[in-house]
């Protein structure tokens, strides 16, 4: 398999993707989904990165995140995937991979890219026929349950 070199890297937002190792779907047992969700909270608040929004799906994972000052937008995600799929070896005793070789990113360049790929994370289990409200679904930040970090996009941040 050939991986792609990341040689260029911007500060800013980037809209992460993820999915589980053969797409199966790990996270719909509450078990592995809580140790994701708090594997992210966690990297979040020791200073890997911001965290603006997120969605943790049966079998892959959103979010949007600004790495920090001293994290490259790779290992913010190493981070979340090895910290986690660690801890659920560990803790479940699986025996398999729980996350597929490498992520997919974009780097969010305004404040409309921003909110279209906000409103995306937040909807992608009434997408999915998961939940029929979006503030519904527990492993989300769209029900305003988490805190989540101020991006350089959201209103006062933004001044165009």
């Amino acid at each position: 398999m050939v991986r792609i070199a990341r040689r260029v890297r911007q500060a800013g937002v980037y809209f992460v993707t993820t999915a589980t190792w053969q797409r199966r779907p790990l996270f719909a047992k509450r078990e592995v989904a809580a140790i994701v969700l708090e594997q992210l909270l966690s990297c979040r608040d020791r200073g890997f990165y911001r965290l603006h929004a997120f969605v943790i799906m049966p079998e892959h994972f959103h979010a949007l995140i600004t790495p920090g000052d001293e994290t490259s937008l790779e290992k913010s995600v190493q981070m979340i995937k090895g910290g986690s799929g660690h801890r659920v070896r560990k803790e479940l005793g699986f025996r398999w991979p729980v996350w597929q070789a490498g992520f997919h990113d974009r780097w969010i360049r305004d404040a409309a890219e921003y909110a279209t790929r906000r409103d995306y994370i937040e909807s992608n289990p009434v997408a999915a026929k998961l939940v029929e409200r979006a503030a519904d679904y527990s492993l989300s930040s769209a029900g305003n349950v988490f805190a989540l970090d101020a991006s350089k996009f959201d209103e006062p941040y933004f001044s165009g």
